[in-house]
């Protein structure tokens, strides 16, 4: 580019000076010294001629170096001006001129750089914002991803990465990265349509659903949202479940007390045992229809975000022998002997109350289906940081597939037998709520033959010394 640059002023430069020549010889000179007729002789027009050459030939030996040096510099900062250019399409951002001068070169270089200042500026707030609707959609809980026109995957946030795990990545296909119908539908009706779609999808990941909403982008693609709806389907599986279990156990006492009161009145003369009788019968549903009631308030109780608990430190022998001296005399009234085992005398946190429920009802399911057995064990032992009880029977034990939804609301191991004995379903529920509330765990033992055991912890109150304080605390 220098030797171009050179070229071309030192053209211009000879042009300037032979045109310099041509008016001073044959206009400028003659009219200066008045014998212009005398130029129109060759050898003075010649003479004059050779002589302007040599002026101009020294001119040009003087002038040249300068134009040299110019045409070098004003080419250097040229090509600088053409690095920077190069520089800031490459991305560096950092890229500035050096510039002194108030010439037009100068100003130029200044321009540019302010214009590369605020470019940069501008890229540095576009990746801030960038970065910051990046961490928003990360922080969701609802899984995105972003699609382009041709069905690649533009981006993802952090929890559709952990639902589709490695095989969603940027520049793939969406259908090689999922593999839900319903999803891929959404998609492709976003994209084609250009319209809202929504669906459900079930088999992104085992034993979730998703609601979907893919819509389509201003600038091409789509959006597509998922938002996780499994416990709400589960909690609204559940509520059906109980409504239809509450209706079922009421239904049944229902039925009886209905049938036996027509069956009174339409009789004009009933008897006075048939009408004793039925009439306990009618007694012995309603008393059910009762305890039905009082059992489910209890579990609304248990359950409501309300639910407080008079927490103070408390012997666990201590709650062991309230026990022994509560439910003694109904255990012995049904053939059975209720017996202590181990019992430490650490401090435990406890609602002494609440306490009295979550034995009286284990102690009453030990009663029920543990009478083959005719005793019952309760106990309690120290453990790390907790506190283990235990209730445990003699009777024919449970099986294990039933082990781990024996605490379910209105569950029963044998339901014919649990509605013969008066048992509503509800009352392991409510013990596995109260232990649940007091930063406990609960959980049932059993062998077929061998008998069941149901056993929670309570966790260690703190030091003696400190016992006094968080006492004074609960009461306050």
């Amino acid at each position: 580019m220098t030797s171009r640059l050179f070229i071309k002023l030192f053209g211009l430069f000879l042009l300037l000076l032979v045109l310099q020549a041509a008016v001073m010889g044959v206009f400028f000179i003659p009219f200066i010294s008045g014998k212009a007729f005398e130029i129109l002789s060759g050898k003075a027009f010649i003479l004059l001629v050779g002589e302007v050459f040599c002026f101009g030939l020294i001119a040009l030996a003087v002038v040249l170096p300068f134009v040299a040096w110019a045409a070098r510099r004003i080419s250097a900062r040229f090509e600088r001006i053409v690095t920077f250019a190069q520089r800031i399409a490459e991305g560096d951002l950092s890229a500035r001129l050096g510039h002194a001068g108030d010439d037009a070169l100068s100003s130029m270089e200044a321009a540019l750089n302010q214009s590369a200042e605020r470019l940069g500026e501008s890229f540095a707030e576009i990746e801030s914002r960038r970065q910051e609707l990046a961490a928003m959609l990360d922080s969701m809980q609802e899984a995105v991803v972003a699609i382009t026109p041709e069905g690649l995957v533009r981006w993802s946030n952090a929890v559709m990465e952990r639902i589709a795990g490695t095989q969603i990545r940027v520049g793939r296909s969406l259908v090689q990265s999922v593999r839900d119908p319903e999803l891929l539908a959404c998609v492709k009706g976003a994209l084609e349509q250009r319209e809202v779609r929504s669906g459900r999808a079930s088999t992104l990941a085992p034993g979730r659903i998703f609601e979907i909403h893919a819509a389509p982008m201003p600038s091409g693609g789509a959006l597509a949202v998922l938002h996780d709806v499994t416990r709400i389907e589960a909690a609204e599986k559940s509520r059906r479940d109980f409504v239809a279990n509450v209706s079922h156990e009421l239904r049944t006492p229902l039925t009886s007390i209905q049938g036996y009161a027509e069956t009174l009145l339409e009789d004009p003369n009933p008897g006075g045992e048939t009408s004793r009788e039925f009439l306990g019968i009618i007694l012995r549903n309603a008393t059910r229809m009762n305890r039905i009631t009082l059992d489910l308030l209890a579990l609304a109780g248990v359950e409501s975000p309300d639910y407080k608990l008079a927490i103070q430190p408390t012997r666990a022998s201590a709650l062991i022998r309230d026990v022994i001296e509560s439910l003694g005399g109904m255990v012995a009234d049904s053939g059975m002997r209720l017996e202590s085992a181990e019992a430490t005398d650490s401090l435990v946190l406890a609602d002494a109350d609440a306490m009295n429920q979550v034995f009286g009802n284990l102690v009453e399911n030990a009663l029920r289906y543990g009478k083959a057995g005719k005793r019952i064990l309760v106990g309690a032992r120290l453990l790390e940081s907790e506190v283990e009880f235990s209730v445990k029977d003699f009777g024919p034990g449970i099986a294990s597939e039933h082990l781990n939804r024996i605490f379910e609301r209105f569950y029963r191991v044998d339901k014919a037998r649990s509605r013969e004995s008066g048992g509503t379903g509800l009352g392991l529920a409510i013990v596995k709520h109260i232990v649940l509330a007091h930063g406990g765990r609960i959980w049932a033992e059993s062998e077929l033959g061998h008998g069941a055991a149901f056993r929670f912890t309570l966790p260690l109150a703190p030091s003696a010394q400190q016992a006094p304080d968080i006492q004074a605390e609960d009461q306050i």
